[in-house]
């Protein structure tokens, strides 16, 4: 497939573009998924075919195409070149691309055990049995238990020389019980709401997560929250949990940070950002604790890996530097307007649809505290739960997320349950209230599955680092 890739490459250049690259995407999708003991769900899926951007007369063209013979490719190319030329007719201001290493290369994701090599009754086994065991407990209606697995390959070839072929395998799962009684009705999930937790690696991530252990437990929370109080209404310090910290980070930093949505050219779908170009090395986003990167090269997690699909190899750089901001994401298109290189963001779902500027792993750097002692320090305050619900301004500015669950804090100890807890907060403040979180031993690295953007939209795989934090003087109360 290369060769087919650089003899198209070879016939654009003849053509005379300012640049131009060929993506090949091979994507196998394993989806399972069970309720209350039987299968809801099974499905694999493969999806092939090549996409090809062209910048003529500074302006820019997609094809794609699911032909892959060498005429089919040629056709294609010719078709992104015409949309290139057509484009220009409407130009503001010429592309300008970042230098870039054209790098020549293979990465293989880490991966010990190939999720697609696995007999499909030892996962269909491991979920039904999960449903099984959250029915046990009475009241426990519905439960629900899914997998997901992804195994990618991609050759990308461009006019600068770069020859980069990538093997990706991702694995992720995870359960939920929903407890009913009268018009309560209340979930609980585990390891993270909506989907569990998902990383690039085989399935020993799904055995490592020992999901069977944890069903008992959260079917007994799911149940407890049917009789508990909800959250008062006042304004208290709060606790948020690892998993709920990374849905924070996403929507308050992660995407604020795109520099497509900063500068208006990814903005219908989901707004635009407070965190202008005026603000760069200059807003006082988060207090002096708050350090937040931007990091492709963790090796496992579920937003990494070798070069993204402008060819572009994977960084670590800083977000939110002791609470000040420094840092967006960029293109090789984006980077020279706040006088940066690319470093190395554009991604596309599929080989039919475009790179844009999408989130790696955007992490919360870990703290000093242990979470007993944090919880121990807090005299009065309500500890947060998984995320049950979020909404957020066009602008990431102005936001409320609400929990699963939370719990008392009095007196240094965890207390009774609260039901249906939401907190509230402006961005920059929220973040300057932050005065504690918690060390190494209890930062993860969550996988998000479904991070949507674009138009036609692209549902793109992100994760975030973080660790339970401690935040003052938040206003908190319950959702109805």
């Amino acid at each position: 497939m290369k060769d087919k890739l650089k003899e198209c490459i070879k016939w654009l250049k003849s053509k005379g573009v300012d640049y131009a690259d060929c993506r090949y995407v091979r994507r196998e999708a394993e989806n399972i998924r069970t309720a209350n003991g039987n299968v809801e769900m099974l499905s694999r899926d493969l999806d092939v075919g090549v996409g090809i951007r062209v910048l003529a007369s500074g302006s820019w063209g997609f094809a794609a195409t699911a032909v892959l013979t060498s005429v089919d490719l040629k056709k294609t190319a010719n078709k992104a070149l015409q949309v290139a030329k057509a484009s220009a007719m409407t130009q503001r201001e010429k592309v300008v691309l970042a230098d870039e290493k054209p790098h020549v290369d293979y990465y293989k994701s880490p991966c010990k055990k190939d999720p697609f090599r696995i007999p499909t009754d030892e996962k269909l086994n491991l979920l039904i049995g999960l449903t099984e065991d959250l029915k046990k407990v009475k009241k426990i209606r519905r439960a629900e238990a899914s997998m997901d697995f992804f195994k990618t390959n991609k050759i990308f070839v461009s006019t600068d020389g770069a020859e980069i072929e990538q093997d990706i395998i991702e694995s992720g799962g995870g359960f939920e019980a929903l407890a009913f009684h009268g018009k309560e009705a209340h979930r609980r999930s585990y390891p993270n709401s909506f989907r569990g937790d998902y990383a690039c690696r085989g399935y020993e991530f799904i055995e490592e997560m020992d999901l069977p252990s944890h069903t008992e437990r959260i079917a007994n929370e799911a149940v407890q929250l049917l009789s508990a109080k909800p959250c008062p209404d006042t304004h208290s310090d709060i606790i948020i949990c690892g998993s709920q910290m990374a849905l924070q980070v996403h929507e308050s930093c992660g995407h604020p940070i795109e520099l497509d949505r900063v500068l208006g050219t990814e903005i219908s779908l989901a707004g635009g950002s407070f965190m202008t170009i005026d603000k760069l090395n200059k807003l006082k986003y988060g207090s002096d604790i708050v350090n937040i990167t931007a990091d492709a090269t963790i090796k496992g997690a579920f937003g990494s890996f070798g070069y993204d699909d402008e060819g572009v190899k994977a960084q670590r750089k800083p977000i939110i530097k002791n609470g000040k901001f420094v840092g967006y994401l960029t293109s090789r298109e984006t980077g020279p307007i706040v006088k940066k290189k690319s470093n190395g963001t554009m991604r596309a779902s599929g080989w039919n649809r475009i790179p844009l500027i999408r989130m790696t792993n955007i992490n919360l750097e870990p703290g000093k505290w242990e979470l007993d002692d944090l919880i121990a320090d807090t005299k009065k305050g309500i500890f947060f739960g998984p995320n049950k619900s979020w909404s957020i301004d066009d602008k990431r500015l102005n936001f409320q997320f609400g929990g699963e669950c939370a719990w008392e804090i009095k007196n240094g100890k965890l207390g009774q349950m609260y039901k249906n807890p939401v907190y509230t907060g402006i961005t920059p403040e929220f973040w300057n209230s932050c005065d504690a979180i918690c060390n190494k031993n209890h930062w993860h690295v969550w996988g998000v599955p479904n991070c949507g953007k674009g138009e036609p939209m692209q549902s793109m795989h992100v994760a975030h680092g973080t660790a339970p934090a401690r935040f003052r003087n938040i206003k908190v109360g319950v959702s109805k």
